[in-house]
């Protein structure tokens, strides 16, 4: 494996972070806070506890999956998206790299600024609630995983995207409902059992599940089929972007 081209596309990708700095980190980080600060303060004050953590606590595990999922797709899909739209794909193409050190070096990227962006989110969130992590290395686990497998669907829609509105369609209209109906701001032990069944089949719920349960101790689903959901995802997406790079399809749209 050519480590250089990796790391070349890697450090290229970091560095256009490090120029738009308000917009990469600043920005999520106070959208975030603003969430604590009307469902923690505003709401908690009226919720006890939720399974026995206190509300403004126990939302801050669907917090940073939200802030995750969404910036490891959005750095994912405009860092491949935006070589298609100015035509340098093709020297990209080119270059002496295969698709794994092509993807690597864009999914590694993308999900070292979704890890950052967590921990900095994390770290934010000690200073609005009192908060114990049960299970650190769990905690870790599942945010690398998490970093990685929405980076590498973020690579996906990247490639899939013909224009910049198509990048921002699955975001917004799949993603961002999804995390919000999945547990990130309550438990599904608390909907009726009819629409429990139903959350069952959204797939966030696992993600959410186990991220809250490395936390907390607590869980609407087993662990181990967090951790199934997780790698089922990763490897999905991996086998889905190997046959992109193999047909070719819409690579050079």
């Amino acid at each position: 494996m050519n480590l250089q081209a990796i790391r070349s596309i890697y450090v290229f990708e970091m560095a256009r972070t490090f120029r738009t700095l308000a917009q990469s980190i600043v920005s999520p980080v106070l959208s975030t806070s603003l969430y604590f600060i009307v469902f923690g303060t505003a709401i908690g004050s009226r919720i006890d506890q939720v399974e026995g953590v206190s509300y403004g606590a126990f939302i801050v595990p669907g917090l940073i999956m939200l802030t995750v999922l969404t910036q490891s797709i959005s750095n994912a899909s405009f860092g491949i998206y935006f070589p298609k739209f100015i035509g340098t794909i093709y020297e990209l193409l080119s270059a002496p790299a295969s698709f794994l050190e092509i993807t690597a070096g864009y999914v590694l990227a993308a999900a070292t600024k979704s890890f950052t962006i967590g921990l900095i989110i994390l770290g934010t969130a000690f200073f609005f609630v009192d908060l114990q992590i049960m299970h650190p290395l769990w905690m870790l686990t599942f945010l690398v995983l998490t970093c990685l497998s929405f980076s590498l669907f973020g690579f996906i829609i990247g490639i899939w995207a013909q224009n910049f509105e198509q990048l921002q369609l699955i975001p917004l209209l799949a993603v961002t409902p999804l995390v919000f109906l999945g547990g990130a701001f309550y438990s599904i032990s608390m909907l009726p059992e009819s629409w429990q069944t139903v959350t069952l089949f959204n797939p966030v719920v696992y993600l959410i599940s186990g991220f809250r349960w490395s936390f907390f101790g607590v869980a609407d689903v087993a662990l181990g089929w967090s951790i199934v959901a997780i790698l089922g995802f990763t490897g999905t997406c991996i086998l889905v972007i190997g046959w992109i790079f193999k047909t070719g399809w819409r690579i050079r749209a």
